[in-house]
């Protein structure tokens, strides 16, 4: 069953989250409803691509008033493919990082944690892996930004490591896994392959016949075993179905070959 859910055509939102802890607002966004022209077209939430500034900051403010969280709210980082985590303390002066400029982004950062109250953290998408973590027991969540580099450098672990060193217990944390490029249009080479842990390899890459060194790669389920060897219950970790390559109502950074947008993945509690 997928767990993320069309709540607008803008955006999708984790369903049993949204069920069980009201208070909180998780999910994605799709490429539906904005203003930017192609091949942005049309909710492209990314400063960084090569669309016009004026309609990304328009989408923004477009899903903001949709989500209920002001840009003045949303915290965002540089995004370096990395595992460094920043945590946003209350009266934070990163509330607000990114929102409007990409200069004004937390820098060097994939990860971010808080337990403040409407501030919304959030990273862009159009292909890699979306962690997202709630304890509704300390109030703590996050989210980060997981490609292949971060995955294998372990940003999953590092999440759960910061999120402990805050007082969360691993009991009580719940995980999510979004919509991302799925196994079967994910291709890649032995330099990729050589840098997951030799645990994992044989759960999580299967190599292409008749080539000497292309597999093809399951970054969702290889986030999941690292989340489950950091004693994450099983049952608590919800992924998503949904490819991100297959799937026309997202960006695909593979399918599009560069040119293209970007989703928004966010968390916030109210």
């Amino acid at each position: 069953m997928e767990v993320f859910h069309n709540k607008h055509q803008s955006y999708q939102v984790i369903k049993p989250w949204k069920e069980n802890f009201p208070n909180l607002m998780a999910g994605i966004t799709t490429r539906y409803g904005g203003t930017s022209n192609p091949p942005y077209d049309t909710l492209n939430m990314g400063l960084h691509v090569n669309d016009d500034q004026k309609a990304v900051i328009e989408n923004r403010t477009l899903l903001a008033e949709l989500i209920q969280f002001p840009l003045e709210s949303w915290v965002l980082g540089e995004q370096i493919h990395g595992n460094k985590i920043k945590k946003i303390e209350a009266e934070s002066p990163f509330v607000g990082a990114g929102a409007r400029t990409k200069q004004s982004a937390i820098t060097g950062v994939d990860g971010l944690i808080t337990k403040n109250r409407d501030t919304l953290l959030a990273a862009f998408f159009a292909d890699c892996v979306p962690l997202y973590f709630y304890d509704p027991v300390s109030g703590w969540f996050g989210i980060a930004h997981a490609g292949w580099k971060g995955t294998v450098t372990g940003i999953a672990r590092e999440m759960v490591n910061q999120l402990v060193g805050e007082g969360v217990s691993v009991k009580n944390l719940h995980v999510a896994i979004g919509p991302s490029i799925g196994f079967d249009r994910y291709q890649v080479n032995q330099i990729v392959i050589d840098q997951i842990p030799g645990s994992y390899q044989a759960q999580v890459c299967t190599k292409l016949e008749q080539t000497n060194d292309q597999y093809l790669l399951d970054l969702k389920k290889l986030n999941q075993l690292i989340l489950i060897d950091q004693a994450i219950d099983p049952e608590k970790i919800l992924i998503s179905t949904q490819c991100t390559y297959e799937q026309s109502i997202f960006y695909s950074h593979r399918r599009d070959q560069g040119q293209t947008g970007r989703m928004l993945g966010f968390i916030g509690c109210r």
